[in-house]
């Protein structure tokens, strides 16, 4: 495997957005206040992420990730810089118009599961559909085939806990994919897993969600999944220290 490595250069002026990136951020920084101290999270934060790949944000425990990501899906405000993503600037936009944007834009993927018990496989993954007013029976039909592909069209019926984890992040994943995002933020998705589940869910990633008109970012603390990364963006204190591009795969 052939890479290259990019070092983030300081800049002291942000350059304007980016419009054919599918995730742009410019200056961004975050600050947390808490009576008199006063947190820096993100630290002048520049990245440019294309549609079509999957980015791995990597770094220590508290350097920044799940901030940046909550920042990127409108999920938090930046204290400072502007955010681009799918051609929208999130900053310049209102509360409400964030929570239309994600909910039609965004799919999310977490360390834990979040399915409801009480519901099937199937009826878990149609959840985003019946929100959105699909009609019931058109959105868990969609939801078995969504299920087929993910390699649980035996388990469509299951309840969570008939599951095992890796089953259940599947249908989690199948959830996020349903209403067919342009952007799948996925945190941690390999943290509660043992080793062969967490590659069996990344291989799955690879191939369900990458698409060419979408961008997907995994977090994770698990150097055993680096290589399902297209760019692997490296955080430390807030700041980005590197993007290693890794080339001469064949996907």
């Amino acid at each position: 495997m052939s890479t290259a490595i990019m070092t983030m250069p300081a800049t002291a002026q942000a350059p304007p957005l980016a419009t054919h990136s599918a995730i742009s951020c410019r200056g961004v920084t975050k600050e947390f206040v808490a009576g008199d101290t006063r947190v820096r999270a993100l630290d002048g934060i520049d990245l440019e992420l294309p549609a079509g790949e999957l980015a791995l944000l990597v770094g220590p425990s508290g350097c920044g990730k799940t901030t940046l990501i909550s920042i990127v899906a409108g999920l938090l405000e930046p204290t400072r810089g502007e955010v681009s993503v799918l051609g929208t600037n999130l900053t310049r936009i209102s509360g409400g118009q964030k929570v239309d944007f994600r909910g039609k834009n965004i799919g999310f993927v977490f360390q834990q599961y979040n399915l409801l018990p009480a519901l099937t496989a199937a009826e878990n993954v149609a959840v985003p559909l019946i929100i959105a007013r699909h009609p019931r029976h058109q959105a868990v039909a969609r939801a078995r085939n969504l299920l087929e592909q993910v390699g649980l069209a035996d388990r469509t019926e299951s309840l969570p806990t008939q599951l095992s984890g890796g089953q259940q992040q599947r249908v989690a994943i199948a959830r996020a994919l349903i209403h067919e995002p342009r952007l799948l933020v996925c945190d941690e998705p390999t943290a509660a897993l043992d080793a062969h589940a967490g590659q069996t869910v990344m291989e799955l990633i690879r191939k369900v969600a990458v698409q060419p008109d979408r961008a997907v970012i995994v977090v994770t603390h698990d150097s055993r999944v680096y290589g399902f990364g297209d760019r692997i963006v490296s955080m430390t204190d807030g700041k980005i220290d590197k993007i290693e591009i890794q080339n001469g795969k064949s996907r």
